[in-house]
Order: structure tokens, then sequence, then C-alpha cells
């Protein structure tokens, strides 16, 4: 189910808010900027499975690859994940005395990734993101109003936030709109090439949310006044959303194929150890070697999709290098409010990018070492 919900306020209270029902109450780390020392008790999760002692080198060397790499993608989260109550509770597992045992069992499914995320998703969370999300996508020149009723709501009570994402964004919105039009030095014309301009993201864009921004600038029956906004703050949310939605996707998809490597890793060792002492030396052979297979396909399906993401964050970093460039000759005008965050929305693109590849060659490593499994066991 698309996710169009940025730009229409009655879409975005909607999926931020649900019915307007909070339940129960977010306890303290909830509300942490950065790490804490004490995280609420998740339901407890299935570890990785248990295996006899390595049967050889080659395959310790394998868990010591994947568990280097499950803690690098845990400390990723801790510090990129859009969500704050995943942001804590990946910080908290890094601490943890138990270390690569603990990280395999926040990984697992029902574990302490998937206990955060649901946190997440409570509507008094969600309301709190809106807020801070429309702090930083909304500059204070454009829109004074907005940013006024979403600073205060912020640093008030759950029920300040819900109201804000209820009635209180739309207020404001309407507020600043009347003000520009009642100040003809505010007002901003907009030309035919701008509005082609935004015709051409909506139709094209790489980022879901700036299409369905765009073309909701250009619905039937808007005006200038719903362009300038959209240049103003609606491209940029667009934008915010777009890369917390990538970021959302790919940390749900690695935390199910860390959790999948460690399982066959562990089912591959445990059947070539078992090939030592096998009655049926042919059979026991065959049947390590088919889950070496099964660990080489897993990672080769990774590398595959991490490749295609790599190609996706490499598309949106060329986008917003284009638009970088668009602004810089038009800073004066209507484009001034993109300029920066076009930028900034470069860099960070290009960083997802070479995470991406860099994540891919893992999967690589780890596909070239199965094969080697596979080889092994053949004798």
């Amino acid at each position: 189910m698309k996710r169009q919900w940025w730009v229409a306020q009655a879409l975005t209270v909607g999926v931020l808010a649900g019915a307007g029902t909070v339940a129960g109450t977010v306890p303290a780390w909830a509300e942490a900027a950065g790490p804490v020392a004490v995280l609420p008790s998740a339901p407890s999760a299935t570890s990785a499975t248990s295996v006899p002692d390595q049967p050889s080198g080659e395959v310790s060397l394998m868990r010591t690859t994947a568990a280097d790499s499950a803690r690098k993608e845990v400390r990723r989260l801790a510090t990129g994940h859009p969500a704050v109550e995943v942001r804590v509770s990946a910080w908290n597992v890094l601490r943890n005395s138990r270390g690569d045992e603990a990280i395999a069992e926040w990984l697992a499914p029902g574990g302490g990734y998937d206990y955060a995320r649901e946190r997440a998703r409570a509507a008094r969370s969600r309301n709190k993101a809106f807020c801070e999300r429309v702090i930083r996508t909304h500059p204070k020149e454009f829109s004074p109003q907005v940013r006024a009723a979403a600073e205060r709501a912020l640093k008030g009570t759950a029920a300040d936030q819900a109201a804000f994402v209820k009635t209180g964004y739309a207020e404001a919105q309407r507020r600043d709109r009347a003000a520009r039009e009642a100040d003809e030095q505010r007002q901003q014309e907009v030309s035919a090439k701008e509005r082609e301009f935004v015709r051409q993201l909506a139709e094209r864009d790489p980022g879901e949310q700036v299409r369905v921004a765009a073309q909701r600038a250009l619905r039937a029956g808007a005006t200038d006044a719903d362009v300038a906004e959209f240049y103003g703050y609606g491209w940029v949310s667009g934008a915010t959303l777009d890369l917390e939605a990538y970021r959302g996707r790919i940390a749900d998809a690695e935390t199910v194929r860390h959790h999948t490597l460690s399982r066959l890793i562990g089912q591959a060792a445990a059947a070539e150890a078992a090939v030592k002492n096998a009655a049926d030396a042919a059979k026991a052979r065959a049947e390590a070697e088919r889950a070496w297979q099964a660990v080489a396909e897993h990672a080769d399906a990774a590398r595959k999709a991490w490749l295609a993401e790599q190609a996706a964050a490499a598309a949106q970093s060329e986008n917003w290098r284009s638009i970088a460039e668009a602004a810089k000759g038009s800073a004066d005008g209507i484009w001034k409010n993109i300029a920066d965050p076009a930028e900034t929305n470069r860099d960070t693109w290009a960083k997802e990018q070479a995470d991406a590849a860099e994540t891919a060659g893992f999967w690589q490593n780890i596909f070239d070492q199965a094969r080697d499994g596979e080889q092994r066991v053949k004798g």
C-alpha cells in the first residue's frame, strides 16, 4: 500500500495519528535524544542456532565475519534509523555485555528490533516524529507560524503534539498562507518554467513522496501559492519521507537477512561436522553440500538486493546534484528554500550509495566462503 500522505494534511494526519487515540505511556527511554542505559524488557526471541564446535577454521572465520557485519548493521541503525525507539534500542544492545549473542537475539524475529519498531508505530511516537519532521522541513522564513506551532507542540505534552497533528498544523498553514498573500513583497509569482519543473518532478522524480507532493501542487484547482509552497517546504518534506522510507525498508530487510545467515551458517557447520563420523559418508557429504548451497543462495540474493539499493541511492544522489545546480542559479527567487537541502540530500544519498556498495561486498564475501564450503565437503 503506497504511503502517499505528506502534503495533503488530512492524509498526513490519517497516517500519523490513526484514530486519534493514544494507548499506554511511553517510557523515558523512548523520549531520549541519544543512547540510554535502560531499555524496557522486550519479548524473548530465539537466539542463533546452536551448533557443535566449528569443524574448520574457515567456518570460524565465516562466523566472525558475519558477527562483525551484524554489529556494524546495528551500529548503522543506532545512528541512522528514522525511529528514535530503534536508535535507542540499538545503542543499548551494542553496549550489552553479552556481545554478539545479544546482537543475534536483537536481530531475531520477535527480538529487540521488532519490539522497538512496534513501539515507534504507537500514536504518541508518530505524533512526536511528525512535529520533529515539520521543524526540520519548514523554514522559518517561509512558514513562521507552522514552525512556531510545531516547536511549541514538541516542547509540550503528548496531548499538545496530538492536537498539532490533528488540527494545529493545518491551522498554522492557513495563517502562513494568509500572511504571504497579504504581504505583496512576499508574494512569489511562479513562472511557467518553474511550474514545468514541478510537473517533471511529479512524473519522474525517483522519490515517491516527492512525486506525490509535486502532484498535489499541480492538482486541479491549485494556484501559484500551492506551487510556491511546494518549493517552500513540500519538496523537502517529500524528500525527507523518501529517505526515511528507504532507511526503514533496508533496515527491515537486513535484520532478517542477518538472522537467516546466522541460522544457515549454523546448520551448514553442523552438517559439515557430522561428515566426520557419519556411517553413510556420501549421504552426509551431500547434506553438507546442500547446506552450504543454501548459505550461498541466501548471500547471492542479498548481494543482488543491495546492488539494486546501490543503484537507487545513486539515482537519488545524481538527481539531487542536478537540483542543487539548478538552485544555485536561482538562489534569490522561489528556489532559495531548496538550495541548501538539495546539497545535503545529494551528500546523504551518496553516503547511502557507498554504504550499499560496501554491504553488497560483504554478501559477496559470504557467497564466496559458502562456495568454498561446498567444495570443501565434497572431499
